[in-house]
């Protein structure tokens, strides 16, 4: 089984459930549906847990298959044919009752969509550099997140004449379609979208101009191929030898605008530098177009939300701005109409904040905890020599000189959001079969995204208590 969200207008955790059974896609009735229901399919998209779902064709009607109706389940299932159901194709039901399901915005630590197809080596078999969009893409750092999605657009108007290349999440992909099964494949596809012309500064391809066919799509796009796209992660995602360097050039200049108060990387309280002092935004007419500026200027993609009523915390000090009006095509906040306030105009509890679009890069497959009497607490371990296809080797780092700095680095690469504790001891918890040191020197300046972008002593372990209990540990929190 696989799983996509479909519709419009939709965020990306946001959608009609369609599933592909028997070779075919297909919708779910929202006959019967529960929040139960949502949790086990946000589960198979790769969310944590839905906080809602959605009937009556909300996201737009499918085509195709009802593949389930009446499904009920207890909400721990592993999938969704383990709950019960109709049948599979038996329903009573009209694609103006298909369900939708909106998830919380939390990826499930190592998910992998089951459908990412490998674009690098077919890229370099048609005579691509593999590094080069296949298509026009926006800013560099721009993210395509999840795979290919329902629906395929026509490239023959609008795009550029492209090769077939399947669409892969920006970051490690694997697997390998061959040019001759996506063409056979393509035969079988539902077009839904043509003429598509974007500026390449909008937050979503839904506020691109673009025409629907509209009837029967099978004969649709009969001399074009699928629109596609290969992504690659930005200077602030680059990885190797390079990663410091890129990280200088970037911070080069006294910056004027910066996250704070987000566990995550890429989201935050936005925060400028005026008059040699940082201070907020107020929310007036806060939007998702302002909030994209940001979060290119920053080095990340698209905003994904635009956050209004200091969801990421109230700030201190001045609040320097107020209703920002962006076009989206800025590019930098500076360059947006907005307001000069006094602190009297507005209070903390408006501070702006935004969540941006980051490349998928695999971090936190480097890294896990164990002893801990809970998913959010732990021994430290990391792995090492993970490359080529080699196994990884995990190990413990080292707790000299470890902190509440590395503990935060440690935390946001697993997923875990804040530090509440770094310790330097871990005696107190269950052992685990992993008992050698591999890390040591770990000194980070807490924006890191990864333990392996801070300083570290390499190679060679200087570590003077190797013993498990002298093992770094962390306690996150969420809140």
């Amino acid at each position: 089984l696989k799983f996509r969200l479909a519709g419009y207008p939709r965020k990306h955790n946001e959608g009609r459930v369609e599933v592909f059974y028997n070779d075919e896609w297909g919708t779910i009735c929202d006959d019967d549906f529960t929040l139960a229901n949502a949790h086990v399919l946000c589960r198979h998209l790769g969310f944590v847990a839905a906080t809602g779902w959605a009937h009556s064709a909300k996201y737009g009607k499918g085509v195709g298959r009802i593949w389930l109706d009446n499904v009920n389940c207890a909400g721990g299932e592993k999938s969704i044919g383990d709950c019960k159901h109709r049948g599979w194709g038996n329903s009573d039901c009209s694609h103006e009752e298909d369900a939708g399901v909106i998830c919380k915005d939390e990826r499930i630590p190592g998910f992998k969509d089951s459908n990412v197809i490998e674009v690098r080596k077919l890229l370099a078999r048609v005579g691509r550099d593999p590094a080069e969009p296949a298509a026009r893409s926006p800013a560099v750092g721009q993210p395509c997140r999840g795979a290919a999605q329902p629906g395929l657009m026509e490239p023959q108007a609008g795009w550029p004449s492209t090769p077939p290349l399947p669409v892969g999440r920006a970051g490690p992909v694997s697997g390998l379609l061959s040019p001759c099964r996506l063409f056979t494949e393509r035969q079988q596809l539902n077009y839904r979208l043509h003429s598509v012309s974007c500026t390449g500064t909008e937050v979503h391809l839904s506020m691109c101009a673009f025409e629907f066919y509209r009837g029967n799509t099978s004969a649709a796009c009969g001399a074009g191929m699928p629109a596609v796209v290969s992504c690659v992660p930005g200077p602030l995602f680059a990885t190797g030898n390079g990663h410091k360097k890129k990280q200088r050039q970037q911070q080069q200049g006294q910056p004027r605008i910066r996250l704070k108060g987000g566990a995550k990387v890429g989201e935050g309280r936005v925060e400028v530098l005026k008059s040699s002092e940082w201070g907020t935004i107020c929310d007036d007419r806060w939007n998702l177009l302002s909030a994209s500026v940001v979060c290119r200027e920053l080095g990340f993609g698209s905003a994904k939300e635009a956050l209004t009523g200091a969801r990421m915390g109230q700030g201190t000090g001045p609040i320097h701005i107020n209703e920002v009006q962006c076009l989206g095509t800025e590019k930098s906040l500076w360059s947006c109409p907005f307001k000069n306030i006094t602190q009297e105009d507005c209070k903390h509890t408006e501070d702006a904040a935004v969540r941006c679009n980051i490349p998928y890069m695999g971090y936190e497959n480097l890294i896990r905890l164990s002893g801990g009497r809970s998913r959010f607490e732990g021994r430290v371990e990391v792995a090492v020599g993970a490359g080529d296809g080699d196994q990884p080797r995990w190990g413990l780092v080292c707790g000299e000189g470890w902190g509440t700095l590395e503990a935060m680095v440690a935390c946001r690469q697993l997923g875990l959001g804040f530090a509440n504790h770094g310790l330097q001891e871990t005696w107190y918890w269950d052992a685990s079969n992993v008992t050698e040191m591999v890390l040591s020197g770990v000194k980070c300046a807490g924006h890191e995204m990864s333990l392996s972008h801070c300083q570290h002593h390499g190679t060679s372990l200087n570590c003077r208590n190797t013993g498990t209990r002298f093992a770094a540990g962390v306690i996150c929190s969420e809140s």
